[in-house]
């Protein structure tokens, strides 16, 4: 399916439905990887840099993990097309879903007498965080990612596959706007340790410095969608694709 040997044949998503490629499964497990440690380690964590001129000023910490699955996100929908993509983010919402269930049921096992750990145990992943950081995260993922997928395969096709930069940033603007109006008021907002201001000021901060993630490592983005299209030999427009959400099929 190759155009020369470095060039990859455009092709139109529903011509290779069904098709097999050689790098999609290592990509959708990146995804649900960095998805599922970006939500359990990161997200319940309030930190804080010191700006000149600002002072003090609040950030999620998992700023420094979850972009990275927007980028991925992207890469999935450029190369394999939308199809494929939602087959990713509804894999990633099950995982997530999953996660939660064990949190759940590892807190509320009886604890062996001398362990000690229980406390911190329900602090980090008992009701008042984990399971409701994850709730509110898979509902603004599961929003966020099909906005950012959907906007970035109807640019590709207006655009004639061109200005790659702008369709990821495009992308992830609406993608993260959505996910961080919808995430940060679910998870934080009147919770112990939250005031409304900081969660409005975090939302703002978290969405901002995420589209900068997408900014800084657009060259990043680059080298892989072109090793990827040109090791799978495709490139993939969604014409005539079905863009219901509700859908796992290629």
């Amino acid at each position: 399916m190759s155009e020369g040997a470095d060039r990859p044949a455009q092709v139109a998503a529903r011509d290779v439905a069904g098709g097999h490629f050689r790098y999609f499964d290592f990509v959708m497990v990146a995804f649900v990887v960095v998805l599922l440690l970006s939500n359990i380690i990161g997200a319940s964590k309030r930190s804080v840099i010191d700006l000149p001129w600002i002072g003090p000023w609040p950030f999620g910490a998992g700023i420094l993990f979850f972009p990275i699955s927007y980028v991925i996100g992207d890469v999935l929908t450029e190369v394999y097309g939308y199809a494929r993509a939602r087959r990713v983010i509804w894999a990633g919402f099950a995982a997530m879903l999953y996660m939660v269930l064990m949190c759940i049921v590892v807190v509320a096992l009886p604890v062996d007498a001398g362990w000690a750990g229980q406390a911190a145990y329900e602090q980090i992943f008992g009701f008042g965080s984990i399971p409701r950081i994850a709730f509110a995260s898979i509902i603004a993922f599961w929003c966020g990612e099909f906005v950012n997928s959907f906007v970035l395969a109807r640019m590709k096709i207006l655009t004639r596959g061109r200005h790659l930069w702008a369709r990821t940033i495009g992308s992830t603007i609406f993608g993260q706007a959505v996910d961080s109006l919808i995430f940060y008021p679910l998870a934080f907002l009147f919770a112990a340790g939250w005031t409304t201001h900081q969660v409005i000021t975090v939302l703002f901060t978290q969405w901002a410095l995420k589209v900068g993630w997408e900014v800084l490592l657009t060259p990043f983005t680059y080298a892989v969608v072109g090793f990827l299209k040109s090791r799978e030999g495709v490139d993939v427009y969604d014409e005539g694709t079905d863009f219901t959400p509700f859908a796992t099929r290629v």
